[in-house]
């Protein structure tokens, strides 16, 4: 096993290295740039910061993803390479949620991502629960994605080794600018309509002092019997202030609001009844937060420093009906899961070009301070039988259990990129010390009847280092190795099954990055080995334990490119293509399961489209496809499930693919033109679904032919 594991790792790296030289090399100016101070990696976001990053990353600006037809957060993940994101499924089922996985991790509320808005992490805890159940950020506010999926261990994290996922918001323009627009979404199936409005307003006078306010919303109803309304605003203000013209004060404040039903799982028979029905009327998911952020920086070309320090407050609930065992089968109970989260960050950030024996450096130092708390609340009502018609709302909740968790966290980092002629050479060093602690009672009757206050210290050196060379100024290579630390989590403390730990990565690439005159490529293979993952084990009602999963291990090939064919001949001038493919095998390495799949994600994902412009008008059209995927149960059980049980829950899915056509009015010349824009996602409906093993899980069937208009005017 070793061996064969070995030749498949060494034919994934040889692989990323057949590129064609001749081919790459025609269109490509051989005078590399002078070393120029790069400071925040995720600061302005451009095609020469992929060229020169060490590593797998992907920056999907908003120029393309509008082109592509892109609807949402998941439509545009799904354009990046070794993305998935699940459909909106159990306890994740909303417009609120997100569900991503990276490379073969988890994909339930994405879990193993360090996921950023403008540099802010987005999720309710970084430390104690990094999860995006619910997602505070809309499309219409995110002006580009950047996704690094590996060599950023060192300065992002703790949560990364599923990669660094940043939301660019717009920024604040030199001159003033005034955009309306809205897009309209209706479902094939049942002519739901969904609603997304967006409005900008900005600029910066003569004095440097800059302003924006912007605002996402998504209101309407969803493609399923009980997804009926989904409430979602988004508001961001900002500000700036020039103080010279090195140094930069900036100010934002962020407010998101949401609220959505959840239709649920379905069992087999259910189905196969009727699969957009829903069986769940209770189900709910609703959230809101409020962030603050100041950031300073200051560049003379020669240092760069910066300070950014956030506040961020956030609550989420839940109502979720939970299905009764025993004596009391055949029964419902209404759950309710209130909680409120806040943390405050502050991380100083400084790099310093310097020459120092024929090389160039650029040495940075930084440190991040976060603390967080938590408060938890778990409770529901006495069961009752769902055939009297009784509306559970009326009935009373009783608590039975708290937790109020909290984290303090510091972290260090250094590193240094050194440049040798064409070598870009960067080792680096992240230093964790976190104290975690979560005070938790269970509760009968509103007495307290047990309390543990588990805690736990961290300490880890994580390393990292990366080399590039860069061929000329359009073609890149790459090589780079890291490890990655997920600290334990306010739900692991609480869990009754003792011996759990913080889980530890070890990730490994090599790969390319092209930006030519017509085209543009990338191509990476990577490992990941995962020590100990820890494992979510529920039964088919229940709220789960945690347990040490065992070690995993995740290899494949990541590949997308560009091609404007405009310069092959005049008469194709407009046309491109572009395409994406992923290649994962992500197994376990331990336990019951040992050799067989992970569960939800896809070995083969790709797209191809292709995009043609005409003077004003744009037509595009793509096919997205990705292969089965697995939901074997626990693997405890020791029974890899393969086919489909009666609850829905367990067994294979298979693959699908869905085709997408959209036409735009889309001036080039003329940026107070107005811009339209209709499409049809999943042209041929296509019936395909996916699976969720949660408190409200089942089958899921996926979304339907749709149709979308989009409107823009600015001024």
């Amino acid at each position: 096993m070793l061996k064969r594991n070995n030749a498949f790792r060494t034919a994934l790296l040889a692989a990323a290295a057949l590129v064609p030289f001749q081919s790459f090399g025609q269109d490509a100016d051989t005078t590399l740039e002078p070393i120029v101070i790069t400071g925040n990696w995720l600061d302005q976001p451009n095609e020469e910061k992929v060229l020169k990053h060490a590593g797998a990353r992907t920056i999907l600006e908003r120029k393309a993803f509008e082109e592509r037809g892109v609807q949402d957060i998941r439509d545009a993940l799904n354009q990046i390479p070794g993305v998935q994101v699940q459909e909106s499924n159990g306890t994740g089922g909303s417009d609120v949620s997100l569900n991503l996985g990276v490379r073969g991790l988890a994909s339930r509320l994405s879990p193993r991502s360090t996921v950023l808005m403008d540099g802010i992490p987005l999720s309710y805890a970084p430390y104690g629960q990094p999860q995006l159940s619910l997602f505070p950020l809309t499309l219409g506010n995110v002006d580009t994605v950047d996704v690094v999926r590996g060599a950023g261990s060192v300065r992002y994290g703790p949560q990364n080794v599923g990669g660094i996922i940043n939301f660019v918001t717009h920024p604040i323009p030199d001159d003033p600018t005034v955009r309306f627009g809205s897009g309209t979404e209706i479902a094939g199936n049942n002519r739901h309509v969904k609603a997304t409005p967006t409005f900008f307003v900005g600029g910066t006078n003569d004095d440097g002092l800059g302003a924006a306010l912007l605002y996402s919303g998504i209101h309407g109803e969803g493609f399923r019997d009980s997804s009926d309304r989904s409430d979602i605003d988004d508001l961001i203000l900002k500000g700036k202030y020039e103080l010279s013209d090195t140094d930069t004060l900036g100010i934002q404040y962020h407010h998101y609001s949401g609220e959505g039903t959840m239709p649920g799982g379905l069992t087999s028979a259910e189905y196969a009844d009727d699969p957009y029905q829903s069986t769940r009327r209770w189900d709910d998911f609703s959230g809101r937060r409020n962030d603050i952020s100041l950031r300073y920086q200051h560049d003379d070309g020669e240092n760069n420093f910066e300070v950014l320090a956030y506040y961020v407050n956030s609550f989420r609930g839940s109502h979720v009906e939970q299905q009764g065992t025993g004596a009391s089968a055949g029964l419902y109970r209404l759950t309710s899961a209130p909680r409120e989260y806040e943390y405050f960050g502050i991380e100083p950030r400084y790099s310093r070009l310097f020459e120092l024996g024929g090389t160039n450096h650029e040495l940075t130092i930084g440190y991040r301070f976060l603390w967080e708390e938590s408060s938890e609340v778990a409770a529901r009502t006495a069961f009752y039988n769902r055939a009297t018609g009784i509306n559970p709302n009326s009935l009373a909740m009783s608590t039975y259990q708290t937790s109020d968790g909290g984290t303090t966290a510091h972290a260090f980092y250094i590193d240094d990129k050194i440049e040798v002629g064409n070598w870009t050479i960067t080792p680096g060093v992240r230093y964790e010390m976190i104290s975690t602690h979560n005070d938790v009672a269970n509760l009968t009757a509103g007495v307290v009847t047990s309390a543990s206050n588990p805690q736990i210290d961290a300490r880890e050196i994580l390393p990292t280092l990366s080399v590039a060379y860069q061929i000329n100024d359009a073609w890149s290579v790459f090589a780079n190795a890291g490890v990655s630390f997920g600290p334990q989590q306010y739900s692991h403390l609480a869990s009754t099954t003792d011996g759990l730990h913080p889980e530890k990565a070890t990730t490994y690439e090599i790969g390319t990055h092209y930006q030519g005159d017509r085209w543009s490529a990338e191509l990476t293979a990577f490992y990941i080995d995962f020590d100990e993952e820890l494992f979510l084990g529920r039964t088919i009602v229940g709220e789960g334990i945690w347990t040490n999963l065992g070690a995993t291990k995740h290899q494949g090939i990541e590949a997308a490119g560009q091609y404007d064919l405009g310069g092959i001949a005049p008469w194709l001038d407009g046309l491109s293509l572009y395409a994406t493919y992923t290649y994962t095998e992500a197994t376990y390495e331990a336990g019951g399961f040992m050799g067989q799949d992970l569960p939800f994600y896809s070995r083969h994902v790709g797209s191809i489209g292709a995009s043609y412009r005409y003077q004003d008008w744009i037509l595009n059209a793509d096919v997205f496809a990705q292969s089965g995927q697995h939901s074997p149960g626990n693997p405890d059980s020791g029974a890899y499930v393969t086919e489909e049980d009666a609850t829905g829950r367990l067994g294979d899915l298979p693959g699908y693919g869905i085709v997408n056509l959209r036409v735009a009015y889309q001036p080039e010349d003329d940026k107070n033109a107005p811009k339209l824009a209709f499409g049809v996602k999943n042209l041929f409906d296509n019936e395909y679904f996916t699976r969720s093993t949660d408190n409200n899980g089942g089958k899921f069937v996926g979304q339907p032919r749709t149709f979308f208009l989009n409107a823009s005017v600015a001024f």
